[in-house]
C-alpha cells in the first residue's frame, strides 16, 4: 500500500505525517510526502524537526513538489486541506477516486489539519498530536479496506 501525504510546502504537516506513519513500521505500507508549492530539496521546518525529535521519531526529509509520478505511485493521496484536495483533483483528474483529505478519510469529515507554519513550537506540538491521532485512524481504516477486517 503506497500512501502520499500532500500539504503546501512539504516542510511541516506532510513530512510530519510521513514520519509518524513510517515510524509505525507497518510492513504493507510505504509512505512519501510532497507539497503543492514545495521548493525542491528544502528541509523540514526547525519546529517540525524539534517536535519529531521530542517524540523519538526518526526523520530525514527533503521537500518535493508533487508530480504525476508520485500520484501514479500512490494507492491513496491524502491532502491536509480541502483546498489542497481541490488542486490535486484538478491537476491529477485520473486519480480522483484516490485523493482524499486526511480528515475526510479518517473521520468522515472534510475538515483541515491545522497549519503550524510560522507558529510557535507549541503549535507544532498540537499539529503533531492531531496527526498522530489521525495516523492511528488511518491505519485502522486501511486495514479494514485492505485486509477485509
Amino acid at each position: 500500500m503506497n500512501i502520499l501525504f500532500v500539504c503546501t510546502g512539504n516542510t511541516c504537516r506532510s513530512p510530519m505525517a510521513e514520519a509518524i506513519l513510517r515510524h509505525k513500521n507497518i510492513d504493507f505500507i510505504e509512505v512519501r510526502s510532497a507539497g503543492i508549492f514545495a521548493m525542491e530539496g528544502g528541509q523540514s521546518s526547525h519546529h517540525t524537526k524539534h517536535v519529531l525529535d521530542e517524540n523519538g521519531i526518526h526523520h530525514d526529509h527533503q521537500s518535493h513538489s508533487v508530480t504525476q509520478a508520485d500520484v501514479h505511485w500512490a494507492n491513496y493521496v491524502f491532502s491536509m486541506t480541502g483546498a489542497h484536495k481541490a488542486m490535486l483533483v484538478e491537476q491529477f483528474s485520473f486519480a480522483t477516486d484516490r485523493i482524499f483529505t486526511l480528515k475526510e478519510f479518517t473521520t468522515g469529515m472534510g475538515l483541515d489539519v491545522s497549519d503550524p507554519f510560522g507558529g510557535s513550537v507549541e503549535m507544532y506540538r498540537q499539529t503533531y498530536r492531531e496527526l498522530a491521532q489521525l495516523m492511528d485512524r488511518l491505519i485502522i481504516n486501511i486495514e479494514h479496506q485492505t485486509l477485509g477486517r
